[in-house]
Formats: C-alpha cells, sequence, structure tokens
C-alpha cells in the first residue's frame, strides 16, 4: 500500500512538473545579427536583443557599422565602419538637419537627399570581404538571423542566404515598411503616423485623420520609389546564386518582427499579427549597472537634484549653430542643479561651470535610474523618450527631425514635459522651461503613472525576446503565425476585386431596371393609346 501511495505521489509531482515546466528553453543556438545602420541609437536597440539571447546562452555573432558600446562573452563582432569621406558626408547631412526647423516636410526633402548614402552605404556592408566570409566559409552554420531595418528591406534575402529563419528587428512603433514583410494591417482611420501627435485613447477628429491620410500618400509614395531601388540592391547583393528566391519571394519568408514600442501604454491601440511582437524598453535594464565613478560622485554631490542633457548619438554639438550653444551653456550654468551634458568634442567646451560634467558617452539609461536626476533634455528620441518614461523623468523635448517632433508633440501633450525649438531657443526661455518642469510636480506624477501601465506586462520586454525568438527557433521559422496578407496582392488584400464586382453587378442591375421599366412603360403606353382610339 505504502509503494502505491509513494508510486502516486511520485507520477502527480511528475504531471505537476510537466504541466508548469512551460516550453523546452534551447540552448547554445547559433544566431547571427546584421545592422547595417549608421546609427548609434538603432544599433542600442538591436544590441540589447542580442546581449538579451547571449546571457540566454545562445552563441551570438553581429555584423555592424557602428562599434558595440557594451558586449558579452558571448558576442563576436564584426565591425565594417563608415570611411573618413562618408562619415564627413552623414556628419554634414546631420548638421544641415540641425539648422532646419524641424517638421515633416524637411525630414522628407533630408531624407530623399541623403538618401543615397544611406542606402548605398549599407550595401557596402554586405559587399565588405569580411562579411562575404560568413557564408562562403562553409564551417560556419546560423540556425536564425536577425537583420536591424532602416531604408534595407532588400536584405530580407540575408535569411535564405543562410539558409535560417530571419527575424527583423526595427527601433520604432509598427510601420508601413515593417507591415508589408508580416501582413500587418495598415489602418488609417485609427492608427496615427509616427509625425502625426494621438494620445492613447484619442479619436481622430475630421482634421486628425486628413493629415494622417495625407501623411500615409507620402510615406506610401516614398515606399513605391524605394521598392524600385530595393530590387536594384537585391539583385546586385543576392542576384548572383541562382539557389535564393527573387526579391518579392524573399520578402514572404519573414518570421517576425520585434518593434521598440508598447501600445498598450504609448498608444496607438491598435491590432498587430502574431509576427508583430512589441518589446518596447528593450534597452531598459532591469537592474541598472554600477555607474562610472565621477558621474556617480557628482550626482550624489548634488543638493538640488540633477539635470542629464544628451540629444542623443547622431546630433554632435558641432552640428549646432555655436551661438545656438552659448544660450544653452548660460541657462545651464546658472542653475543651482547638477547637469550632465553629453558632449563629444572634450577638447572643445561650451564653456566651464562647476555645476556641469561633460561626458563623450553616457550610460543614459542608468543615469536616468538615478534617483538624483529630476529632468531629462532630450532631442525626443524614441530611445531616450521610452527610458525617461519607464523612470519617471519629466523631459524637455529639442527636437531636430524624423519621429522626434511627433515624439516631443506627444509628450507635452500627455503632460510628461515641454517643447522648445532648438534654433530659436533663448537663454530665458529655457531656463523658464526648467524651471516649470522642476517646480511643477504633475509632470513627474503623470510619468509616474505612466510608468505603472509600461511596466505592468505578461512578460518583460527580455522575456518576450527570449521566447519568440526560441519559438521561431523551435517551430523552424514559425510559418504557422503567418498572416495570409503576405502572400497576397493589393487587390486581394484590399477586397477590390470583390468591390469591381459590385459594381459590375449593380450596373447590370441598373441596365436591367432600366429595359424592364421602359418596357413596361412602352407596353402601359400602347394599351393606354389603344383604350382611346377604340372609344374615338
Amino acid at each position: 500500500m505504502t509503494k502505491i501511495l509513494n508510486y502516486s505521489l511520485g507520477g502527480f509531482l511528475l504531471l505537476l512538473a510537466l504541466t508548469f515546466s512551460g516550453p523546452p528553453t534551447i540552448e547554445g543556438a547559433n544566431i547571427l545579427g546584421v545592422f547595417t545602420s549608421h546609427s548609434p541609437s538603432h544599433f542600442i536597440v538591436h544590441m540589447s536583443i542580442m546581449q538579451t539571447l547571449a546571457e540566454q546562452g545562445h552563441n551570438i555573432t553581429v555584423v555592424s557599422s557602428v562599434p558595440p558600446k557594451v558586449t558579452h562573452k558571448s558576442i563576436k563582432h564584426i565591425v565594417i565602419p563608415l570611411s573618413a569621406e562618408d562619415e564627413k558626408l552623414l556628419n554634414d547631412g546631420m548638421s544641415a538637419l540641425a539648422k532646419q526647423k524641424p517638421s515633416f516636410v524637411t525630414t522628407m526633402k533630408t531624407m530623399l537627399s541623403s538618401l543615397s548614402l544611406l542606402l548605398t552605404k549599407q550595401v557596402d556592408v554586405l559587399e565588405h570581404p569580411k562579411f562575404k566570409e560568413l557564408y562562403l566559409n562553409k564551417d560556419n552554420k546560423f540556425d536564425l538571423v536577425f537583420n536591424g531595418f532602416f531604408f534595407n528591406l532588400y536584405q530580407v534575402g540575408l535569411g535564405a542566404r543562410f539558409n535560417a529563419p530571419l527575424i527583423v528587428s526595427w527601433s520604432g512603433p509598427p510601420a508601413a515598411m515593417v507591415n508589408g514583410i508580416v501582413g500587418n494591417p495598415e489602418l488609417p482611420a485609427s492608427v496615427p503616423n509616427m509625425n502625426v501627435a494621438v494620445q492613447p485613447g484619442q479619436i481622430m477628429d475630421f482634421k486628425l485623420r486628413l493629415t494622417n491620410y495625407v501623411s500615409g500618400l507620402s510615406f506610401g509614395a516614398l515606399t513605391w520609389y524605394l521598392e524600385s531601388q530595393f530590387k536594384g540592391y537585391y539583385t546586385r547583393v543576392f542576384g548572383d546564386d541562382p539557389t535564393l528566391p527573387s526579391y518579392e519571394e524573399a520578402k514572404k519568408n519573414v518570421s517576425l518582427v520585434f518593434c521598440n514600442s508598447h501600445g498598450i501604454s504609448e498608444g496607438p491601440i491598435r491590432p498587430n499579427v502574431p509576427g508583430v511582437v512589441e518589446i518596447g524598453g528593450i534597452q531598459v535594464k532591469d537592474k541598472p549597472d554600477p555607474l562610472p565613478t565621477d558621474i556617480q560622485e557628482f550626482l550624489d554631490k548634488s543638493k538640488h537634484g540633477a539635470i542629464l542633457f544628451s540629444l542623443g548619438s547622431n546630433l554632435k554639438g558641432d552640428h549646432i549653430n555655436a551661438d545656438v550653444i552659448g544660450k544653452i551653456f548660460k541657462a545651464l550654468s546658472k542653475l543651482k542643479q547638477q547637469v550632465v551634458w553629453k558632449w563629444d568634442d572634450l577638447k572643445n567646451l561650451p564653456g566651464t561651470s562647476p555645476n556641469i560634467l561633460y561626458k563623450k558617452w553616457l550610460p543614459q539609461d542608468d543615469i536616468l535610474a538615478h534617483p538624483k536626476i529630476k529632468l531629462f533634455i532630450t532631442h525626443a528620441g524614441k530611445g531616450g523618450v521610452s527610458e525617461a518614461q519607464y523612470h519617471g523623468v519629466p523631459m524637455l523635448a529639442l527636437p531636430v527631425f524624423a519621429d522626434q517632433p511627433g515624439n516631443a508633440d506627444k509628450l507635452v501633450d500627455s503632460g510628461y514635459g515641454l517643447k522648445l525649438d532648438l534654433l530659436t531657443i533663448e537663454e530665458d526661455t529655457l531656463t523658464a522651461g526648467i524651471k516649470e518642469i522642476l517646480n511643477n510636480p504633475s509632470y513627474a506624477a503623470k510619468l509616474e503613472n505612466f510608468s505603472k501601465l509600461y511596466r505592468d506586462r505578461p512578460m518583460t520586454a527580455r522575456e518576450s525576446v527570449i521566447y519568440w525568438t526560441e519559438y521561431v527557433l523551435r517551430h523552424h521559422g514559425a510559418p504557422h503565425i503567418q498572416s495570409p496578407l503576405v502572400h497576397m496582392g493589393y487587390i486581394a488584400s484590399n477586397n477590390l476585386d470583390i468591390y469591381a464586382l459590385l459594381v459590375v453587378v449593380l450596373v447590370i442591375v441598373i441596365l436591367i431596371n432600366k429595359v424592364v421599366w421602359t418596357y413596361l412603360w412602352r407596353k402601359c403606353c400602347g394599351k393606354s393609346k389603344k383604350s382611346h382610339s377604340e372609344e374615338g
């Protein structure tokens, strides 16, 4: 009897363990990450994914055009940087942007003018001998490929090149180009584009919907133009291998897209297909790393709190007019708060002040987690805004280009901070904006509420990355989660053929109706005339 009880108990415990053990984990997969964008802020998001997977025990190889700021023992880096000449061209483009009033039109014009550099220099990475060695050397075997998206949709061929499933990493919320490769629907009446500021739960009125529709047409025209470029680049990079699929077929073989967003808290609320996984805040650490000693001591000694000032990794100090920098320095140097200022050229400082610490590189997330930080002066890039929101730090936005003006408008409308024009900024307006945020507790209170929403998820961003990456590995690309829209053309996916049939049927019904009524009218009139003639 005792043995039976023991066997029953053992069986129950085994069943319990199997029930709650979850899906089997995959250890030691060989994963390749190809990130050809020259934007350091985009690379931070991609590398956060790679570091998460390395910590999970996977073997990671990363090809990038930007050197990593953080790494891991299980990550092998292959850096293929820009030439000095191309670096200068990129800097000149950024400098021109910083001297123009930020707007959607400005961003589109700048994108078009620098499009050649954005496209061709990413192609150069894939044609570099260091990259070619990865697939020419038959000893290299990869179980999964990650590709960082940024005007490089032709790189969907990487999955077929390495005979492995492909996951795309995108540094923003679901957008038109990445939606297309996983069949995520476009909903212009309820889902705003990146340049249209709409609050979570806000219903777009006629003006907003019209603005969003026109914006969508603009992005659609850009996408149409880029598609012709992508086909050419796909042929250039992958066309020499007859075993690889066509560009159109390769676009249908993306397993899923990781998007750096969290629609439930940030908005917009939108339906996403299973192939879109939101991992907003992936670059935010569960526990901040210790700060460099000089930054830690500088912040600890601040009696009135501290301010972090960073305009991102793309915008450098010499891109901004010198008189603007001078006005910013005067305003910050007169504050009683300590200021940590990201500044690239430490040999040529805007000025010296005991309350300002200049650093060429900053562990931004770790600094924002410090309890003394009371304000973040930012360019309103997606990554920085997410980090500030996570840590509940109010913001003063100085947007420059791309999604930054839209992000800035959204944080102002949400009550998370204020926005100023970098081109026309004055010392007194900057000082007034800083004091308004520091002295008005409503900004921090609203962010505290948002932070609770942002953190409240069934899985953290890192857990989501691990689960869905290993899901794709377990199920050999997971083709069963792919939306049918991926395989449907524009006409079928928008039911245009159904509408055309309905129009044809309606026309036929109208014509038949006209014939019938004409016949009845003539018959009726004919009888009437005959009746009158008989009476006469």
